[in-house]
């Protein structure tokens, strides 16, 4: 199963800057609502987790996190860290 990142946001044009800011680049996303990244190595997603907090107050986006069927955790700023610890526990490598 690919692991799952997906940002929402109830302003028009905010992921569009996020994802921007995150990738360096101008990005025009076709839903501007919602985004998702899917990867086969969970751990690449850790960077934009990363990102996502050190800028949680910049931006109004929020942050779901899937690493198994149907379960999705709300990234927040009390635990991404947790989470992302875990990612590295659960697959180191």
């Amino acid at each position: 199963m690919l692991s799952k990142i997906i940002l929402y946001s109830d302003k028009k044009g905010e992921l569009n800057k996020f994802l921007s800011s995150f990738y360096n680049t101008n990005l025009e996303i076709e839903n501007e609502l919602k985004w998702e990244k899917e990867s086969a190595n969970p751990i690449e997603l850790a960077d934009i987790i990363g990102v996502f907090i050190e800028n949680y107050d910049d931006y109004l986006v929020n942050m779901w996190l899937c690493l198994d069927k149907d379960v999705f955790v709300n990234i927040t700023e009390e635990n991404a860290d947790n989470v992302i610890r875990y990612l590295y526990e659960r697959f180191p490598y």
